[in-house]
């Protein structure tokens, strides 16, 4: 029977944070907070919309989280500069141990998605710049169904892309509400502590498992089958 893995993209297997070498040139040691406000606007503005059912994409919550940021912040960036840094979230590079985590489940036999909530095109875009795109079997957007994690409905689609009926499906992602959410929907999920002081949501809803790097939750979850 297949195993699928369900690779969460921004924060899992891409550095959300890597525009901050670039921001560090715009808005100097602020760059830090602007990069983390940018990047928690960006999931909110995806959590309200996917409640009001008022659907618009994850590049433009992107883009107005960096609005929002712009005027929290107090800089007066160009439209010039805020597209570059817009280009720069097709470039973001991927963690260190994602090329190894990722063969190692090619070698396990793993079929593996590219799982975001991030449209296909960006996604893509994405995964070609870090030099992995290679190895995933297909890219999955819940732009397909028009909303966003943790909406039930995307964790439930992803059967539909499976090689053959009645495998078992697992999210890899370090975002707690992701994993929380797979769960919430019958999955099982692996959580990536990136961070040794990062807290998971104490919502009575546990991991199946966690691991500090993507190489232990890929050899956790083969062990586990």
């Amino acid at each position: 029977m297949a195993t699928a893995l369900a690779f969460d993209i921004y924060g899992t297997l891409i550095d959300t944070h890597g525009v901050v070498a670039r921001l560090q040139l715009l808005v100097g040691e602020q760059a830090a907070q602007f990069s983390r406000v940018w990047r928690e606007k960006q999931l909110e503005y995806s959590f309200r919309r996917g409640l009001m059912q008022c659907y618009e994409n994850f590049d433009v919550c992107t883009q107005q989280a960096l609005e929002y940021t712009c005027q929290l912040l107090k800089f007066s960036l160009s439209a010039e500069v805020k597209s570059e840094l817009m280009a720069l979230y097709r470039k973001l590079p991927a963690f260190d141990d994602v090329a190894t985590g990722l063969e190692m489940a090619k070698g396990f036999g793993f079929y593996r998605y590219a799982f975001s909530n991030g449209l296909k095109s960006s996604v893509e875009a994405l995964l070609v710049n870090a030099g992995i795109i290679h190895q995933f079997d297909a890219v999955v957007s819940v732009d397909q169904q028009q909303t966003f994690k943790p909406n039930p409905l995307v964790y439930k689609a992803l059967a539909g892309n499976m090689p053959q009926p009645g495998g078992s499906i697992w999210l890899v992602s370090s975002n707690p509400f992701d994993v929380i959410g797979a769960i919430s929907a019958g999955l099982k999920a692996a959580w990536i502590q990136r961070q040794a002081d990062a807290v998971f949501d104490p919502w009575g809803i546990e991991p199946t498992l966690v691991a500090s790097t993507l190489p232990n939750a890929i050899q956790a979850i083969n062990k586990s089958q």
